[in-house]
């Protein structure tokens, strides 16, 4: 959704730094509503529209979540990196500006692209999408993973501490006392394994179906580390998804299948079964912090919803599993059985 708006001037000038923006007068804009932890806006140049982005430092959620604004030169540097492991798979960056925390990237048209979570809502599903996403992440890790410079470039360990690590698997922790140890040791695992350059936010809400593939978005978190992240990160949602839109479950497991499937098999740089492995013990965690962390997913809305994943959820964390269709097999049983806590 977007509205009118005047372009903040310290913007305008970050445009004019960048080479963006040549006039001395203010382009017109539209704020595009919807960002939790940045001001969006799309702005109309002589030369055509782009989409400009200045990170938040506090984001916008009812619990008190802070985050360092120059995350977005290591969205900047993601998006580059991503553009040549997998073309397309990235808006092209038009320019970046430190002082400010804003960058300016190619504006994606909703006529051609359209964001994957209003279908999945609306229970349009289609696998061979979904492992297009899988073959994508995998192809942006491998390239990563075959590059050394890339964990100097993304030592970001404090940056994915604060908006993903401690937000949802350490303060679900706080909330689940009995199983806070496993999110805990969750959270250490995770944070010490490095093996590639992660995404950290691979969600419907940050995918586009383009015309020529999955565009993702929205890299903030972007780090050197682990990942199985990206990958039970975006497993979880397609899960989640069964909750909002139950008609659609099957589909939404084929999906999962899919994604998870095209995926492992392009997992060149290590074992694939140990990758699975941390993938499938961390999605449980990531399950339960969707209800109970920080950013709780806003279309879960019941309690018996919201027991329901505490239930798969807490059960996967006493007694964890190494693959992934173990955990989607736990889930499709306790949807389908109705059962709470």
């Amino acid at each position: 959704m977007a509205t009118r708006d005047r372009l903040p001037g310290e913007v305008a000038e970050a445009l004019r730094r960048m080479g963006v923006l040549r006039s001395a007068e203010a382009p017109p804009a539209e704020r595009l509503t919807g960002g939790v932890s940045s001001d969006i806006w799309r702005v109309d140049l002589p030369s055509g529209a782009v989409c400009v982005k200045r990170a938040l430092t506090r984001l916008r959620v009812a619990a008190d979540w802070r985050a360092p604004a120059e995350r977005n030169l290591y969205e900047a540097r993601w998006m580059r990196r991503a553009a040549a492991a997998a073309p397309g798979a990235a808006p092209a960056l038009l320019g970046h500006d430190p002082e400010t925390g804003t960058l300016a990237m190619a504006y994606c048209p909703p006529a051609t692209h359209k964001l994957w979570k209003p279908l999945l809502r609306d229970g349009v599903v289609d696998p061979a999408f979904a492992a297009t996403v899988g073959r994508t992440l995998a192809r942006i890790h491998a390239a990563s993973a075959a590059d050394p410079s890339a964990a100097t470039e993304f030592a970001t360990d404090a940056i994915f501490h604060a908006i993903r690590l401690e937000p949802y698997l350490l303060a679900t922790a706080a909330a689940h006392p009995d199983v806070a140890g496993r999110l805990r040791d969750l959270a250490a695992t995770t944070a010490r394994t490095k093996r590639a350059l992660v995404h950290g936010d691979v969600s419907p809400k940050n995918i586009l179906v383009g015309p020529r593939g999955p565009v993702l978005l929205d890299a903030e978190c972007a780090w050197w580390g682990d990942p199985a992240f990206d990958l039970a990160f975006c497993l979880n949602h397609l899960l989640l998804k069964c909750v909002w839109t139950p008609g659609a479950r099957g589909g939404f497991l084929a999906c999962f299948d899919a994604l998870a499937r095209a995926y492992l098999a392009g997992a060149a740089w290590e074992a694939p079964g140990g990758l699975e492995a941390r993938a499938a013990r961390l999605l449980p965690g990531l399950l339960l912090a969707r209800v109970d962390g920080k950013s709780p997913v806003e279309y879960i809305t019941t309690e018996d919803q919201r027991n329901r994943v505490r239930r798969v959820g807490r059960a996967l964390l006493a007694e964890p599993v190494d693959r992934l269709g173990a955990v989607r097999a736990a889930w499709d049983y306790t949807f389908a059985r109705g059962e709470g806590v």
